[in-house]
């Protein structure tokens, strides 16, 4: 808390030397001149909570205005979307958004928006750190030895996920494809029952976010074979990800943002842009969010609408191949 009580202390100063010169109006009042409403797809707590209460805190103060976050789980995350994408255009109602929302879920369910027509992409802001690890009952102590032992007993070994077309499902359905190997899936409700079940040994295989993971390593309870991300995290320098343990291209890189409906004004999305980016890089908030494993990740509208499209498609051909299906 004093972190962002300083934070919007300085953008509050800042906000009132170039207030003047806002190019971000509505009905010719500098924006927001009234509540956000900030829509998160997920329950209170974990780490895209966190990135959304952050950005709150720190914009509220020198905004005078403020966000409020709305914790809306369901459907897949869809049914924070479906509110934000009928919501007006005019800047006051944003969207945490979780990368599956708009690149994963029109491949494995009917949604009730259109990924590309209903959103106004606003920024990048983070990416999360995801881990493969194992049982320690298991005789794998290495991303090829994993792969050596499913070869050798084909849909003999399990792993769990948070559900159809989650990104732990997601994960590891992309490594199957990468190595040529097949595990049996065991979906569940959430990441906690899974985490649950892969400590005493139900489940074998698990790649989540590392900042649920990181404790049970550190304690023994789970096995660290590697980084599901694109490059090695700070955390963890020493240990390989999956791509350099020998599966190019192999890249589970779980990313959060911000959108807003379809059709809200240029300038008011340049605003939140910068000042979310203000917000999330000063080297505090980096410090504070890096050990959880939230690498922050700021972007242009245009990357982040860019980033929605490749990831679309990639996710397209990985679901296709797995035939993953919504549940």
């Amino acid at each position: 808390m004093r972190i962002i009580s300083c934070l919007a202390a300085l953008l509050l100063a800042a906000a009132g030397a170039t207030s003047a010169q806002d190019p971000s109006t509505d009905s010719g009042q500098v924006y927001p001149r009234r509540p956000i409403r900030f829509v998160v797809p997920l329950p209170p707590g974990g780490s895209p909570d966190l990135t959304a209460r952050t950005i709150s805190g720190g914009l509220s103060g020198p905004w005078q205005q403020q966000i409020v976050v709305d914790n809306r789980p369901g459907a897949n995350h869809n049914l924070a979307a479906e509110i934000v994408a009928r919501s007006t255009p005019d800047g006051y109602t944003w969207l945490l958004t979780t990368d599956n929302i708009l690149t994963v879920n029109p491949h494995i369910d009917k949604v009730p928006f259109d990924p590309f027509k209903d959103f106004t992409p606003v920024t990048q802001h983070a990416r999360i750190l995801f881990l493969l690890v194992v049982h320690p009952s298991l005789a794998a102590k290495s991303v090829q030895e994993l792969v050596a032992l499913a070869k050798s007993k084909p849909g003999a070994l399990n792993y769990g996920s948070s559900g159809n077309g989650s990104p732990q499902h997601l994960g590891t359905a992309m490594l199957q494809y990468y190595a040529g190997i097949q595990m049996l899936h065991v979906p569940y409700k959430g990441a906690a029952p899974a985490i649950n079940d892969l400590l005493p040994g139900r489940i074998q295989v698990w790649i989540g976010a590392g900042n649920t993971l990181l404790p049970h390593i550190k304690d023994g309870r789970v096995r660290l074979l590697a980084a599901a991300s694109s490059r090695r995290s700070p955390l963890l320098p020493d240990t390989p990800t999956i791509a350099e343990s020998g599966y190019p291209g192999y890249a589970l890189d779980i990313w959060l943002g911000v959108t807003m409906p379809a059709k809200v004004p240029a300038s008011i999305v340049t605003k939140v842009s910068a000042g979310i980016a203000q917000v999330l890089n000063v080297p505090e908030v980096k410090a504070k969010l890096g050990p959880q494993g939230v690498d922050i990740v700021t972007s242009s509208p245009q990357a982040l609408a860019q980033l929605i499209r490749e990831d679309y498609a990639r996710w397209g051909k990985i679901i296709k191949a797995a035939g993953i299906k919504g549940d």
